[in-house]
């Protein structure tokens, strides 16, 4: 009885310091692992709504950007990648600062792919569709064992999926972008 006890004390002291605090079952655990999925998650908090009327692409102070719980919820992405050992063969990123900042703190590495980028805005609204149709292709044309990563924004995961998101939300698709499991980051 007391080993017990001890036992669970212990693991009760390692999750708290380890626990990356993303929440998802063991199917999609093991989805990830098999590989060759589709991850689209939407960028961490970012306080407040769409982007402010100054808004310039290049220049990220006239941006929506990532809020310290949004940069340590990106972090706790990234650990569950690795904590879980889950293969990636490239992480995109829309070119909005609070996707790449989202990118950047979960997995250091990645690249830009406009067709990642918000359409919310009514001045970005017009690309949608060939955003759309240039993702899907995307999508259709990649191969690979190990897993894609695609940070994006609501917009675009409901426009892909027909679901909403929360921030630094994690849904993994197959390339016939079936739903396979979701995830929360908190």
């Amino acid at each position: 009885m007391f080993c017990f006890n001890v036992k669970k004390i212990s693991i009760f002291f390692l999750s708290f310091f380890f626990l990356t605090e993303v929440y998802a079952n063991n199917e999609t655990i093991n989805a990830l692992k098999d590989g060759s999925k589709i991850v689209f998650i939407r960028h961490s908090l970012a306080p407040g709504n769409g982007d402010p009327e100054n808004f310039i692409l290049n220049d990220c102070l006239t941006q929506r950007n990532l809020s310290e719980k949004g940069i340590q919820q990106s972090k706790k992405i990234g650990n569950f990648f690795t904590a879980n050992k889950i293969e990636i063969d490239a992480v995109l990123s829309s070119e909005w600062c609070r996707c790449k900042d989202t990118a950047f703190h979960a997995f250091e590495n990645f690249i830009t792919f406009n067709a990642l980028n918000s359409f919310y805005d009514p001045k970005f609204s017009m690309n949608e569709e060939l955003q759309i149709i240039d993702l899907k292709k995307f999508i259709e044309n990649w191969e690979s064992s190990k897993n894609l990563i695609l940070v994006t924004h609501y917009v675009v995961i409901s426009s892909m999926l027909n679901v909403g998101s929360s921030s630094g939300e994690i849904i993994v698709v197959n390339k016939d972008l079936e739903i396979l499991g979701r995830m929360q980051t908190f």
